[in-house]
């Protein structure tokens, strides 16, 4: 009813929306074939052991031409589609753009009015342009793998700047290794320190931090400022209550470093609670909500029966005659509205 947007759909969220923040909600978005899907699976299988209950929204790519959508982000979860305690909900993008639908927030918000305790959503899949997930998610995971591309792609905008968890999946095959620490040279290089993590030469650390050796698959990073916090040049400058993303290396087919990923993610959102940040980024999630809200309802007025409907047909008339340019017309719309508020 909600993802539709079918009669009285803005009436349930109205009379469910006090039942909201219970839930931790976790955004995973990444390159097509990162294993998104598969990492989830083995993330919801965690959880589950640990006694949460777990809701799942995976949006899928549209058609442009039939607007159809396959929905197979759930066929990759079979293993846990028959748990009383796991609900995948599987969304079309209908040609949404920034990896989501238009209704995927106010869908997990139903999931948290119910009582699931942990909402993972899972976005189309399609690159550098998956932004909107950082508006309705507690948590964002950003999941490459070693084809993910070079050091430059890694130094890019956009994806590198919304991530609270970094994750080099498939990391057992050749290149992992050497992403992961371009990763992590890119993140130091925004806080001054670029190889803070890196071993010096032939395995020596000259930083007093013992041998060099690092395990393949687990966290590699540990601490970086709450989302659209940058730290200082170093450590001791940051807050207590800093967050630096963690780099953590998973095999999710076979199970490896899932746990690290979940302690980081416990972790992330302690520290955003501690901190202050976690209700402040709750509270500024709600007031975006609200401003698209009235947005849909303005451009849903507009355009109906109700709306200004002779100022709409006089001004589209005179565009379709090139007596007005869109422009002129939509500011000659705007003052008839302006006056008829008056």
């Amino acid at each position: 009813m909600v993802e539709n947007g079918s009669a009285g759909f803005e009436e349930v969220l109205e009379t469910v929306h006090t039942g909201l923040g219970r839930a931790r909600r976790i955004g995973i978005t990444g390159p097509p074939g990162a294993g998104k899907s598969t990492l989830i699976e083995r993330l919801v299988a965690g959880y589950r052991a640990a006694g949460l209950t777990v809701g799942v929204l995976a949006v899928d790519p549209s058609s442009p031409f039939t607007g159809g959508a396959l929905l197979g982000d759930r066929i990759r979860m079979e293993r846990s589609t028959l748990d009383p305690g796991v609900f995948i909900r599987s969304m079309a993008s209908r040609g949404s753009l920034g990896g989501m639908a238009t209704t995927t927030g106010e869908v997990a918000d139903v999931m948290d009015a119910f009582g699931f305790d942990r909402i993972i959503i899972e976005t189309v899949g399609v690159g550098q342009s998956e932004l909107e997930i950082i508006r309705v998610a507690d948590t964002t995971v950003v999941v490459l793998v070693p084809e993910s591309g070079d050091g430059i792609q890694v130094m890019k905008a956009g994806l590198m700047e919304i991530a609270d968890v970094f994750v080099v999946n498939k990391a057992d095959r050749p290149g992992a290794d050497r992403l992961l620490q371009e990763l992590e040279v890119a993140l130091g290089a925004r806080s001054g320190n670029a190889f803070r993590h890196i071993p010096a030469h032939h395995g020596v650390d000259l930083r007093g931090q013992g041998p060099g050796a690092r395990s393949q698959t687990g966290a590699r990073n540990q601490g970086r400022g709450a989302r659209g916090q940058e730290p200082g040049t170093g450590a001791a400058e940051a807050p207590p209550t800093a967050w630096e993303p963690p780099v953590i290396a998973t095999i999710a087919s076979q199970g490896g470093g899932v746990a690290e990923l979940v302690d980081a993610l416990d972790r992330h959102v302690a520290t955003l609670a501690a901190s202050g940040e976690l209700e402040a980024q709750r509270g500024r999630r709600l007031v975006q909500r609200t401003r698209e809200v009235v947005d849909r309802a303005m451009r849903r007025w507009m355009w109906s029966r109700e709306g200004p409907s002779a100022a709409l047909e006089a001004a589209l008339s005179e565009v379709a005659e090139g007596r007005r340019s869109p422009y002129g017309a939509a500011e000659r719309v705007v003052q008839a509205l302006r006056g008829g508020a008056a």
